[in-house]
């Protein structure tokens, strides 16, 4: 891996001079833009970390244009019934999202200095709306976010959680890093319309389009839009990506206002100017949760795996994202180590808490903060402007429907494009390093999950170790965490040993 700047956090000793793509060199004046020796500048270490004021409100923007499409999916995430035929309001729960992401995502950019965004996280809002919500009540059923990030703060504060992420080889991060990419791409392909999953039986799992062909208005405004960014970015046009959603977005609605198209083509946001741009915001889910009355509801084993689960789903997505997202914005050390580490991990258990509170499901770091690193984003400001807009949703929630899906998609593809690089810090010549880091590149797009392909890629590493009996090489944790995945891979036989539904 090349070497990359290290930003010193307070009391550290000054970092060593950037060595990434664009980094700030020492005696390099502060890039166009940058606030020189401003507060701004000297809070978020903008200079030190080879970037401006400008990179960073762009980059802000760019990332909240990417993952806005929460605003929406959340809503249907979260939209079933409770065990008591209970449903949640759905513009309760774009308020409460809006706002959840708000707080965690300022504090993020505030404490952390990281540009990392968090958000309600699909998996855990796949998990709390198709699986806990079966089995108690809605508050119940948050009252375990409040549980689950409570357990990821607790091993935060030991110190565990850091020493795991800094336990994974360097291969193995690499190889995160590359699969959250191909995965990231993968969603945006989906997303556009690209690549469906195929209905006929005997054929493909997937297929181009719905039919083997590409096809649909949609479709189009997504290959624009990616076109449009790779072109940019070819030109070295400073914040391609935002530019491209940009337009992308205004195509999209022109587009929609000249030709019939149904409402249901453009999947998750529909181009339409709204009927009302503000709107009362209503916080009539803050507050409603119960936190340990679904061991009464469901049982005590019951609730003991869901959290288990929620664990899982939001402890290890969020550590590989925030190692490939930390890579790719060059704030890591020959070792794989991120300053100020801790801090960004204390704030993503703390949003299990904080999504718990509000009703909007376990907050968590979104992949798509990728898209404003690839725009240039080096720190936390980048992360206050997101919240900040997330903020201003919480009034504006009748235009959070105006980026569509394939717009938002062709960004994913790019930042995929631009993840994938990290290849060639593998060498693949050392089976030990290229097996595992083969397994966690395929099976995060593969298996659509985060989590199979770091669980596969640290299993299968600490067994290759072993038959070469490099014993030494593995360590402690890395077993620790072997055994942990092996029992990942098997919840479901030991689901139905202990009984559980």
């Amino acid at each position: 891996m090349a070497q990359t700047s290290v930003p010193a956090e307070p009391g550290e000793n000054p970092p060593n001079p950037p060595r990434g793509p664009g980094a700030a060199r020492a005696g390099d004046p502060p890039p166009a833009g940058s606030s020189g020796s401003g507060a701004l500048d000297t809070y978020f270490r903008i200079s030190a970390r080879g970037s401006s004021v400008g990179r960073e409100l762009r980059g802000g923007l760019t990332t909240f244009m990417a993952m806005a499409y929460i605003l929406l999916l959340n809503p249907i995430l979260l939209g079933g019934e409770d065990v008591e035929g209970h449903r949640l309001d759905p513009a309760q729960i774009t308020t409460m999202t809006a706002l959840a992401a708000f707080v965690t995502t300022v504090a993020m950019g505030l404490i952390g200095n990281v540009p990392l965004a968090l958000a309600a996280g699909l998996s855990v809002a796949g998990v709390v709306g198709n699986q806990v919500a079966a089995e108690m009540t809605w508050p119940q059923a948050m009252g375990l976010c409040v549980i689950y990030g409570l357990i990821i703060m607790l091993m935060v504060v030991s110190g565990l959680r850091e020493r795991i992420m800094n336990a994974i080889p360097m291969a193995l991060k690499h190889a995160i890093t590359i699969g959250i990419g191909l995965f990231i791409a993968m969603i945006g392909l989906n997303k556009a319309g690209v690549v469906t999953e195929n209905a006929a039986p005997g054929g493909p799992p997937v297929t181009l389009g719905p039919a083997g062909e590409l096809a649909g208005w949609p479709v189009l405004i997504f290959a624009v839009t990616v076109l449009t960014i790779f072109v940019l970015m070819a030109r070295d046009i400073r914040g391609a990506i935002l530019i491209g959603l940009v337009f992308g977005t205004v195509l999209a609605m022109v587009v929609n206002a000249v030709v019939d198209i149904s409402d249901k083509t453009w999947g998750g946001g529909v181009p339409n100017l709204p009927d009302k741009v503000v709107d009362t915001p209503d916080f009539g889910l803050f507050g409603e949760v119960s936190v340990f009355g679904g061991f009464s509801e469901a049982g005590g084993i019951t609730a003991s795996v869901l959290v288990f689960t929620l664990v899982f789903a939001g402890f290890f997505d969020a550590m590989a994202t925030i190692i490939g997202i930390g890579n790719e914005a060059e704030l890591v050390d020959d070792k794989g180590r991120m300053p100020g580490l801790s801090k960004a991990l204390a704030i993503d258990g703390a949003g299990g808490v904080v999504g718990g509170v509000t009703g909007s499901s376990g907050q968590t770091v979104f992949i798509e903060s990728a898209t404003g690193v690839g725009d240039g984003a080096r720190t936390g400001l980048s992360s206050v402007v997101t919240g900040a807009v997330f903020g201003l949703m919480v009034f504006f929630t009748p235009i959070a429907g105006v980026v569509p899906d394939q717009v938002a998609a062709a960004a994913l593809v790019v930042i995929g494009s631009m993840m994938i690089t990290q290849v060639k810090h593998i060498d693949w010549d050392d089976k030990a390093a290229a097996i595992p880091a083969f397994l966690t590149i395929v099976l995060m797009p593969f298996t659509y999950s985060i989590t199979a392909g770091v669980a596969a890629g640290v299993i299968v590493h600490t067994l290759i170790k072993a038959a070469q009996g490099r014993f030494r090489d593995i360590g402690p944790l890395m077993w620790i965490l072997t055994l942990a995945f092996l029992v990942f891979f098997a919840l479901h036989p030991i689901k139905e040993w202990l009984g559980v539904g």
